[in-house]
């Protein structure tokens, strides 16, 4: 069995030669595409053997067989101008035809994830040495499946540092221990309206697969019952690579804004049971956008209409686990109006308070986590505070939160009661204070909170660019 961790760090390596290669993010990508294509000519290559009528979408030019499978095939110039030339628009304009509905599936994703791609690289030479390497892997060796699997973990994990790419990860921890407690089941429609780079829909795939998938048509029902949307290429594209590693044939995964639909629109056929979600929070919408939701809940904050959105998603019934910030929680006006729509269409039973530095270090504003059931208003909310292990004064990329670190929240949440982490608000207090969800512990007296000077400066600099990015916006309106 070769070893991958290896092979992943020697094409890390080779990339870092190619002149057109700068920073993680671009090598991600550049890894991304060609991993891709090489996990679809694997799956390919497995389906033709079980099935003598089966037909790849690529046409025979362009299979990673064909220009990459040969070590001692094209290099050099050709096989940079073969790249640029006929692989990429020819997979741009992939034929999207045929299938039972007259669309295929598998097809529109790999034009929809080469549509935002690119080739970055611009040595031939060194293009053949990572396809090389990458020949080494066989994706349809489960050994080598579930070890690329672990290592393409770190990747995404290695987002976080790459530029603003970090907001597509939420750590693995909080993806498991939300998905545990919802505990999707085989046959639940589950979906992730702003699902990355796909975290949150594979931990609904293993729990789901670990409880109930025991023959070809559970799985069948699995693929079928997962869905997922991402706005942003790259995640989109590891999003689907990520689900195809998990055993998905055809992710139904979308590459565009869940925002950008009619709110109305959204009926009794696109309901789900299950929503698993860390939706975008600190950024502004796309201009337009808020015209789609009612008149009383516009807005340009992304975190408080993918509220909504999931409100309206969800079936009666239906359970949700979703990250928010502190800032969805407080608010008057269009805030305070979507809270009060939350609560009353909503049973919002507990909410998880994180430390403000579980997703250091691309935000360091306080997270939580809400639990909901749809079609029955709140009664009483209940709050636990998470607290950072003994000695550790913040999370860190070095110092990540554990899953072991909830195992005190598992406990207590059969069986609840009030102690120094937990208690409990009856709705019609927080209705008095205008549905103000950020109700701090009542058993923690605050404690005077110091910084040393470099930290009042970086809170100073984060200040004013909020404070420009908030007169910009007003400039727009005044125009």
């Amino acid at each position: 069995m070769p070893n991958i961790s290896g092979i992943i760090k020697s094409l890390q390596n080779i990339m870092w030669k190619d002149p057109g290669v700068s920073g993680d993010a671009q090598r991600l990508e550049q890894l991304g595409w060609m991993i891709t294509l090489k996990i679809l000519d694997d799956k390919d290559a497995e389906m033709e053997l079980l099935n003598d009528d089966y037909v790849s979408v690529f046409p025979e030019k362009l299979r990673w067989r064909a220009w990459a499978g040969d070590s001692e095939g094209i290099t050099g110039d050709a096989m940079k101008e073969f790249v640029d030339g006929e692989l990429f628009p020819g997979l741009q304009n992939l034929d999207v035809s045929s299938g039972n509905d007259g669309v295929n599936r598998r097809a529109v994703l790999v034009r929809d994830i080469f549509a935002g791609t690119n080739n970055y690289m611009k040595n031939g030479t060194i293009i053949r040495q990572v396809v090389n390497k990458l020949n080494e892997i066989d994706f349809n060796a489960s050994e080598d499946r579930h070890t690329f699997g672990d290592i393409y973990e770190s990747l995404l994990r290695d987002l976080q540092s790459a530029g603003n790419y970090g907001e597509f990860y939420t750590p693995r921890a909080v993806t498991e221990i939300m998905t545990e407690i919802i505990n999707p089941r085989l046959g639940e429609k589950v979906l992730d309206p702003a699902c990355g780079t796909g975290g949150f829909l594979t931990s609904a795939i293993e729990n789901i697969r670990a409880q109930d998938v025991h023959s070809v048509e559970d799985l069948k029902t699995l693929e079928e019952t997962i869905r997922g949307q991402e706005l942003k290429p790259l995640p989109f594209m590891l999003c689907v690579t990520n689900l195809i590693l998990h055993d998905i044939e055809v992710p139904n995964i979308i590459n565009g804004d869940s925002l950008n639909r009619e709110y109305t629109s959204i009926g009794a056929k696109d309901k789900v049971d299950v929503i698993l979600a860390n939706p975008p929070f600190g950024a502004s919408v796309s201009d337009g956008v808020e015209t789609n939701y009612p008149a009383q809940f516009r807005t340009t904050e992304s975190a408080d209409l993918f509220l909504l959105l999931m409100i309206r998603y969800l079936r009666d019934g239906g359970r949700a686990a979703i990250v928010l910030p502190d800032g969805s929680l407080t608010g008057d006006g269009v805030k305070q109006r979507i809270r009060e729509e939350f609560l009353t269409q909503c049973n919002v039973h507990t909410i998880v308070r994180l430390p403000n530095s579980v997703f250091q270090p691309y935000a360091s504003v306080a997270t939580n986590l809400l639990f909901f059931t749809k079609g029955e208003p709140t009664k009483e909310i209940w709050y636990w505070e998470h607290k950072l292990p003994e000695g550790q004064k913040s999370y860190s990329k070095t110092k990540p939160i554990q899953k072991s670190e909830f195992s005190s929240l598992k406990e207590w949440w059969g069986k609840r009661v009030e102690n120094e982490q937990a208690w409990k608000v009856p709705v019609e207090k927080i209705a008095e204070s205008g549905w103000n969800l950020d109700i701090k512990n009542p058993f923690v007296k605050e404690e005077e909170v110091t910084h040393t000077t470099a930290e009042l400066l970086d809170m100073l600099s984060t200040s004013f660019k909020k404070s420009d990015e908030l007169i910009e916006e007003l400039k727009k309106e005044l125009k």
